[in-house]
């Protein structure tokens, strides 16, 4: 038996309870040291598995070859985020709509390269369908709000005006 599954305390007792320790996995403390024997002093139960490395998500490999400069390398995000930054920009210019529907835009061309595209580098922050869903309903809601914004809405959804004249009532 490794020191590892070794139970702790009097070798005796240790080899009755070495067969129930066998079943379950027995990590020794990280802040314990062995004795002069090699056994732990004290063992946990708590963490069987020990992270040591976060998996990256599917398509989250290279977007070019690995002997291609960084920004091309990453070309999928630098594209969302050049569109995201030129949309804050004419937001910040006055141009409100225009610039809060390129927002929008950008994330649901996120989506829809996050969807086609086999590689995407940092686009790649969940699964794929996660990151799909997410940029597709953040990009599609933004887009929306930014069609309804006032004053003259180019998109009008009668219920929502219902709502709020019978929320807003004095």
């Amino acid at each position: 038996m490794s020191a590892e599954a070794r139970p702790a305390g009097d070798p005796e007792k240790g080899a009755a309870q070495g067969r129930e320790a066998e079943t379950e996995p027995v990590v020794t403390d990280a802040v314990s040291a062995p004795d002069t024997d090699g056994v732990p002093r004290r063992v946990t139960r708590r963490f069987p598995r020990v992270t040591r490395d976060t998996a990256r998500p599917e398509g989250g490999g290279r977007a070019a070859p690995r002997d291609a400069p960084a920004p091309a390398r990453q070309w999928p995000i630098l594209a969302v985020l050049a569109v995201v930054g030129l949309g804050l920009l004419l937001t910040a210019l006055d141009a409100f709509r225009f610039g809060t529907i390129l927002i929008g835009v950008a994330l649901l061309g996120g989506a829809v390269m996050r969807w086609a595209l086999p590689d995407v580098g940092m686009l790649a922050v969940r699964s794929r369908f996660t990151d799909m869903i997410t940029y597709g309903v953040l990009g599609l809601a933004i887009v929306l709000l930014a069609m309804m914004a006032q004053p003259h809405p180019w998109l009008e959804i009668p219920f929502l005006d219902d709502t709020l004249h019978f929320t807003v009532r004095a």
